[in-house]
C-alpha cells in the first residue's frame, strides 16, 4: 500500500484521454463482431522466444521483447474473451501460437472454434515427454 501513495498521480486529463480511446476500441470491435463471429490473430508477431530473452533479431535489427507483445493488450483493455494455443512450430523448434477472440460473453464459440482448429492442428498428436 504504501508503494502505491508513492506513485505519481495521474492528471484527470489523461485519465479521460485513456478512458475514451478505450471506449473507442471497444466501439470497433463491436462494430466487428456484428459481422464476424471471431477474431483470429498471432499471439506475437514473431515465434516464442527463449525464457529471460531480452531482445529479438528481426530483419537484422535488434528490437526490444516488450515491443512486440502488444497483440493480447487490447483483450486487457476492452475484456473481450480470448484464448490462445499453439498451432504450429518455427525452425527453431519453438512454438507459434494462435489467438482466437470472441464478442463478449461468446467463450462457447471461442472454445468451439479452438476444438475446430485442434483437430486440424498439425501439431494434435504432440505431446511432451514425460
Amino acid at each position: 500500500a504504501r508503494f502505491m501513495l508513492s506513485l505519481p498521480d495521474t492528471p484527470a486529463v489523461e485519465y479521460i484521454e485513456a478512458v475514451q480511446a478505450a471506449e473507442r476500441l471497444k466501439d470497433g470491435y463491436a462494430e466487428y463482431f456484428q459481422k464476424y463471429d471471431v477474431l483470429l490473430t498471432p499471439v506475437l508477431p514473431a515465434p516464442s522466444f527463449s525464457h529471460g530473452q531480452g531482445e529479438l533479431l528481426i530483419n537484422g535489427q535488434a528490437v526490444n521483447i516488450m515491443g512486440i507483445m502488444s497483440a493480447t493488450s487490447p483483450l486487457n483493455v476492452t475484456g473481450l474473451p480470448g484464448i490462445s494455443m499453439r498451432f504450429g512450430t518455427s525452425h527453431d523448434e519453438m512454438p507459434i501460437g494462435v489467438q482466437i477472440v470472441g464478442n463478449w460473453q461468446t467463450e462457447s464459440t471461442i472454445l468451439h472454434v479452438a476444438s475446430l482448429l485442434e483437430q486440424v492442428s498439425p501439431l494434435r498428436d504432440l505431446h511432451p515427454n514425460l
